[in-house]
């Protein structure tokens, strides 16, 4: 018997995940045991804990009555965005496979879990495909000034003039630069492709030969070559100690006056203030971004007052179908991961 136990939430329910559960590839019938995290909450009052989850991490949380018992004898876990706390980890004397269907971590004890090399982390960018067109979207959209337009005609002007002005070209005539690979970036570099759209790329974990391979056309360079050259720079990290604040002063200087920024990805790892400070000493040409530090953005942040500079409301991948499907993609990669023994989307422990 594989003892498997879901956790959901209120935008992931645990029946959502126990019918994942019960399609999943494993030697033996199952034993699920399924918790709901937060189920009184809507959906709107629940993004102020998701908020909170994704700020200060998954260790100062109630959880569910009775799951860090089911942890001891737990061998599979699936959750959305519900904690994967150490009291959890420490607990789980049988985990094998902690399998989550989102794309972001910080609701995972990332410490507590290296100290665990026998289990495996799989996750799924359930909306890789919708914040990749975003990122495309916001690129033509800083800049063409499709934003900027549409604002001031709102306002009642009639704007032939923008702060690009001495830049204005088409897309095509541009190249963009990726720092991160992953499944979103991946994605994002398919779509220039198909633009025809010349890429370099940064990704401390990718192989030049393996993605050519793959079918993507692209240059691998180091992160300071990215800055210094591409007309378009698009940030695709996830926050990791590592990653926070690393792109700051040091890099952005780096960038082209006639350059630009786009961030569908986390505000953490850009520094808020040396980026207020390149678009507001006109460093660079203007920017793009889908999230902003502290959500709702305040009226009286300083972002609000440049004028190039497209903010969006951390929308790039909220589509209709991507959450709903979440549990399905995670299924099928968790499959794939228990019939083939690899992932894409595995999480590698440091220590390996």
């Amino acid at each position: 018997m594989t003892n498997i136990v879901v956790v959901g939430d209120p935008f992931v329910p645990a029946e959502s995940l126990v019918k994942a559960a019960q399609q999943l590839k494993v030697d033996q019938p199952s034993e699920i045991r399924a918790f709901d995290w937060y189920p009184e909450y809507s959906r709107e009052a629940f993004r102020q804990i998701v908020k909170q989850i994704e700020q200060e991490g998954p260790n100062d949380f109630l959880l569910p009555e009775g799951l860090l018992a089911a942890m001891k004898t737990a061998e599979i876990l699936l959750v959305h965005i519900a904690p994967v706390s150490q009291a959890m980890l420490q607990a789980a004397d049988n985990l094998q496979l902690i399998g989550t269907c989102r794309g972001g971590l910080e609701h995972i004890d990332l410490v507590e879990w290296e100290k665990h090399p026998n289990v495996q982390l799989i996750h799924v960018i359930r909306n890789a495909e919708p914040v990749a067109d975003f990122t495309i979207g916001l690129m033509y959209s800083v800049v063409r000034n499709i934003a900027h337009s549409y604002k001031e005609v709102q306002a009642g002007n009639w704007p032939q003039h923008f702060p690009n002005d001495p830049y204005k070209t088409s897309l095509s005539n541009l190249t963009v630069g990726l720092i991160g690979l992953g499944h979103i970036g991946k994605l994002v570099v398919k779509k220039l492709n198909g633009l025809g759209i010349p890429v370099i790329a940064y990704d401390a974990f990718a192989d030049q030969q393996l993605l050519q391979a793959a079918g993507y056309n692209l240059q691998l360079t180091d992160i300071e070559t990215v800055f210094r050259q591409a007309d378009i720079v698009s940030l695709h990290l996830r926050v990791v100690p590592e990653t926070i604040n690393l792109i700051d002063q040091q890099l952005l200087q780096l960038m082209k006056p006639s350059a630009y920024l786009i961030n569908t990805a986390r505000p953490d790892i850009l520094n808020k203030q040396d980026f207020y400070e390149v678009l507001a000493t006109n460093k660079i040409a203007g920017a793009g971004i889908d999230v902003v530090w502290e959500e709702p953005i305040q009226v009286e942040d300083p972002l609000l007052d440049l004028d190039n500079l497209i903010i969006t409301s951390h929308i790039a991948g909220d589509t209709i179908d991507a959450i709903e499907r979440s549990p399905e993609l995670l299924q099928q990669e968790l499959n794939r991961y228990l019939t083939t023994g690899s992932s894409d989307l595995l999480i590698k422990h440091k220590s390996k």
